[in-house]
């Protein structure tokens, strides 16, 4: 079994890679992949539809093994329950249980998650996600942008210390985008969001990593690609010359 040489668990940082590989067969998803996240830390992890995001982050979540490197959460493996109890995280295409009802899956979810005063966190989140007067409807009647409202409910419903979210605005209107930015900006939380989407890393994050073909090509600050507009390029052209390695 594989050895944990931190033993001040509780000041660790957050997330802790180092040279994580991970493939399918002959695909190599993720390859030699390394980051940090410190406390606090708001991180957009960018690239392009099969880049090794969502394989990334599953890592990272514990649901799924590296075929090699090291990976842990506040000192902890992923796979622990110590290191379960501090993460919120929502995958890409996320499903509650549809045999029980919007409120039932908040019990459930919250119950095994240990969630403080919990009836009054429910109440919370169907007041901020506009979800009470659909309280005891099941999911499969619920809209797309409704049953995503549910499982990023699900996701943060104990107030997770480190928040690992996969495409997170998925088929959200603009006014509920607008509601979910805010709530994040409220929680005291580490964020790790993975999206294809430049504007929603801006608004949301300040730093930047940039993975191509399961590889990190770039790692820095808003400000520093913003730096990097010159010759009349946009942010947007830089980013994409970026995600194909072109430098």
């Amino acid at each position: 079994m594989e050895s944990i040489a931190s033993s001040n668990f509780e000041n660790s940082d957050p997330l802790f890679m180092e040279s994580v590989s991970k493939s399918y067969g002959k695909i190599k998803a993720v390859d030699n992949f390394s980051m940090t996240i410190k406390v606090g830390d708001r991180v957009a992890l960018l690239g392009e539809n099969g880049a090794g995001k969502s394989t990334t982050l599953k890592i990272i979540s514990g649901l799924m093994k590296p075929d090699n490197g090291r990976v842990r959460i506040f000192g902890y493996l992923p796979s622990s329950f110590e290191a379960k109890k501090m993460i919120g995280y929502l995958p890409e295409d996320p499903s509650p249980y549809l045999n029980l009802s919007v409120r039932e899956n908040l019990e459930y979810i919250g119950s095994i998650r240990q969630t403080e005063n919990l009836e009054s966190r429910i109440e919370e989140l169907l007041d901020i996600l506009s979800l009470g007067s659909m309280e005891r409807q099941k999911p499969l009647s619920l809209s797309r942008g409704n049953r995503q409202k549910l499982c990023l409910a699900l996701s943060i419903i104990h107030n997770p210390r480190f928040a690992i979210m996969d495409e997170p605005l998925n088929y959200l209107d603009i006014p509920t985008q607008e509601v979910i930015f805010q709530y994040f900006e409220r929680m005291n939380a580490t964020f790790l969001i993975s999206t294809h989407i430049l504007s929603i890393a801006k608004r949301f994050t300040t730093r930047i990593v940039i993975i191509s073909s399961g590889s990190k090509v770039w790692d820095g600050t808003i400000g520093e690609l913003e730096k990097m507009e010159t010759d009349g390029k946009s942010m947007e052209s830089v980013v994409s010359g970026l995600m194909k390695n072109v430098h």
